[in-house]
Parts: C-alpha cells; sequence; structure tokens
C-alpha cells in the first residue's frame, strides 16, 4: 500500500519524496512545488506509538483535512486516527495496511493536496465544485420556472465555472435547498441593474433533483451543518455535499 500511494502521488501531481530525517529514513514528506508546503507526511511507526495494540511497525500517511465535519465523519471509519505528531485539528492519520479502501484514501489524499495548495493552483486543479447559491421568490419564481422547464438561466456568482453543481436555497417563506442543478454553461453576457439587482453575466443550470421543502431547512443547515447565512454563492462542507447526494 505504501507503494501503491508513492505511485499515485508520483504520478498524479508529479511530486517525489523527500527523506528530511536521518534517524527516520522510511518517514517521506511530499511538498507542492511552488509553496513548499506538505500536502502527506508516510512514516513507519509503531502500533502502540498510535494506541493501537501491538508494538510491530506499520505504515501510516498524515493528511490534511480542513472541513471539520467531515474530518469528524470520516474518524468514524475503522484505520482513520486523529494525527499522530501533528495538528489534530486539521490532520488525519490513515493506517496504511488495506483497512482504508485505496479509493477513498486517493480521495483524501486530493483533499490534503487541495487543502494545502496556494490560491493559483487551486484555480488551475481544482475539480467541479459544489455551491449554495440564493433565490429570491420575490424576485424570480424559481418553482414556477422549474415545474416548466429542467433549464433556466441564472445570475451567474463569482468562482462559479461549468461543470460546477449548485444547490438553490429559496429563501423565504420557503427557507430550504429544493433544487440541485449541473452548470452547462457560464459567461453569458447580459446587462441588468435595478436597485434591487445588478447582473453582468448568467450562466445556464440544468436541474438534476429536487427536494422536500422539509429536508434541508435553514435550521438543519445552521444546526447540523454550520451555516448561518445563504447571502451569495458559497462552497459548502463535505458533509452536507453527501447528505444532498444521498
Amino acid at each position: 500500500m505504501r507503494q501503491t500511494v508513492f505511485d499515485y502521488m508520483q504520478k498524479k501531481y508529479q511530486v517525489s519524496p523527500e527523506y528530511p530525517w536521518k534517524k527516520s529514513d522510511k518517514n517521506a514528506v511530499f511538498r507542492h512545488s511552488d509553496n513548499n508546503k506538505w500536502f502527506a507526511l508516510v512514516m513507519n511507526i509503531r502500533r502502540d506509538k498510535l494506541g493501537l495494540s501491538g508494538i510491530e511497525h506499520i505504515d501510516v500517511i498524515n493528511l490534511k483535512i480542513n472541513d471539520m465535519f467531515y474530518r469528524d465523519m470520516i474518524l468514524q471509519k475503522m484505520g482513520i486516527i486523529p494525527a499522530y505528531h501533528m495538528n489534530k485539528q486539521y490532520w488525519i492519520t490513515v493506517l496504511l495496511d488495506g483497512t482504508v479502501e485505496t479509493e477513498m484514501l486517493f480521495e483524501l489524499i486530493d483533499m490534503s493536496y487541495m487543502a494545502t495548495a496556494s490560491t493559483k493552483k487551486k484555480e488551475q486543479v481544482r475539480p467541479p465544485k459544489e455551491w449554495i447559491i440564493p433565490a429570491n421568490p420575490k424576485y424570480y419564481p424559481i418553482e414556477q420556472a422549474f415545474d416548466t422547464q429542467d433549464t433556466i438561466d441564472w445570475k451567474q456568482g463569482r468562482g462559479i465555472r461549468t461543470g460546477d453543481t449548485v444547490f438553490m436555497y429559496v429563501a423565504a417563506p420557503v427557507s430550504a435547498i429544493l433544487f440541485q442543478c449541473k452548470v452547462i454553461e457560464t459567461n453569458i453576457p447580459y446587462d441588468h441593474k435595478n436597485k434591487n439587482l445588478v447582473i453582468t453575466s448568467l450562466m445556464k443550470i440544468k436541474l438534476v433533483k429536487k427536494y422536500s421543502p422539509h429536508q434541508f431547512t435553514f435550521d438543519v443547515l445552521k444546526e447540523e451543518y454550520g451555516i448561518y447565512a445563504v447571502r451569495g454563492p458559497r462552497g459548502i462542507p463535505n458533509s452536507l455535499r453527501m447528505a444532498l447526494q444521498e
């Protein structure tokens, strides 16, 4: 599994392991080439140092996870524990003994890579992203629109790209996420301005899924996912992303 991880990071991110500790010559660091930050630390340590039974050595990898909700969720899984010798608020330790399936391990590596990347690199390499965007029914009857068609034009938010997913939060009196849409076109020129709204470009979004108005209410977003306002396009925590995709 150690070599599988090395091969994955070298192939996907064109980085090679560094061995900065002479006394621990099996411990390897993987860094970003531009900002020199670590995104992975592979170690070979005794099981009892991790709070596990036994004294034999085991390979592990430390990875950074910025999303607190997702971090707490995956720490419930076998083979993933709070980080050894790193900030436990943001880093995790994953056992490289086959307990964690390869696909999930690669996903966690990718998350750590993005969490530690420079702003410029994040924009260059980021995968399709999920957003919550607000819809005010006082200005546009979004529910009626999706009753008659599955594709509409919408104000384009900063940072949103073709291929991204937007979850439409419909404001009061609904106050809930009602729609999941795929962004199929962006940067459509448009010029509109009034006292309530300024639009300089549109995006075309296609309906993918509808939600019950009682499922992802404002109270649920606030109490379970730490979202206290939806005033403009915003990213979502992975825990909410997983719930919305179920």
